[in-house]
């Protein structure tokens, strides 16, 4: 058990404490579970890359547009930042017991992206456009934050310079700009009855290309269902004609992150 201050210690006292394992992240996850409801605690260095404030700004402001955890705690200490969020009830996509009907599951995804990128980005103050992110890219880089050995298997074994100066020639000249949650995989999706019941894990959110999210929608299916499984996402979001090189292209971004 981590230390935690004693304003967020009151929130949880009674709590049973479960880390989750799941997912590719910089945070400790626990799944604090409660006589009456559940809550999600994320601890987080003050010294990583991403930070949980960022997070929890996207959070709020997307309270009342879309189904996303509510933020009950936030503090940031010398050594960790705190983010306590309510849970949003179901299971998250990527689960096995989803086969038993994964197409309407995978359509019910598609659709659930759909209202993701149906947000007005008019007062949107997070910009995660080319851009900022192949800046970020180059940074990361440059400091050494890219992990090479988390590459995908068809670029594992190479640089992340040489995948920067691949970035770079291969940028699209144009982006269909929404509002993107940035790291749209399976496992940030939650589903009730083979429904989007919610959304979380927003740290990466803002307004960027479409395929910022179809590009890792994509990845994360044929990963975990195989991808003779994407039409039935695509439909349910409504595309008919794909991409090819932009999801090439956003694949091969997201090895920078």
């Amino acid at each position: 058990m981590i230390e935690i201050p004693s304003s967020l210690a009151k929130l949880t006292n009674g709590f049973d404490w479960e880390p989750i394992t799941i997912g590719h992240s910089q945070s400790m996850t626990f799944l604090l579970k409660g006589s009456y409801a559940n809550q999600y605690l994320k601890v987080q260095s003050v010294h990583s890359v991403e930070r949980l404030f960022d997070e929890k700004e996207k959070m709020k402001w997307l309270e009342g547009k879309l189904p996303v955890p509510r933020v009950l705690f936030y503090e940031m200490d010398e050594a960790y930042e705190y983010l306590l969020m309510s849970e949003i009830k179901g299971v998250n996509a990527s689960d096995q017991s989803h086969r038993g009907d994964l197409p309407a599951m995978l359509e019910s995804l598609g659709d659930g992206l759909k209202a993701i990128h149906c947000i007005r980005i008019d007062d949107c103050p997070f910009i995660q456009s080319l851009g900022v992110k192949v800046e970020e890219a180059k940074n990361r880089v440059a400091n050494g934050l890219v992990d090479e050995d988390d590459f995908d298997e068809v670029r594992m074994g190479r640089k992340a310079i040489d995948l920067y100066e691949e970035l770079v020639a291969k940028r699209p000249l144009d982006e269909e700009l929404v509002f993107t949650h940035g790291d749209y995989c399976l496992p940030n999706v939650i589903m009730e009855n083979q429904r989007v019941s919610g959304f979380i894990d927003w740290g990466r959110a803002g307004v960027a290309d479409i395929y910022q999210d179809l590009a890792l929608a994509i990845r994360s299916i044929s990963s975990n269902f195989g991808k003779e499984y994407v039409p039935f996402f695509l439909e349910g979001y409504g595309i008919t004609e794909l991409d090819e090189s932009k999801v090439e292209f956003y694949q091969l971004m997201d090895e920078f992150y």
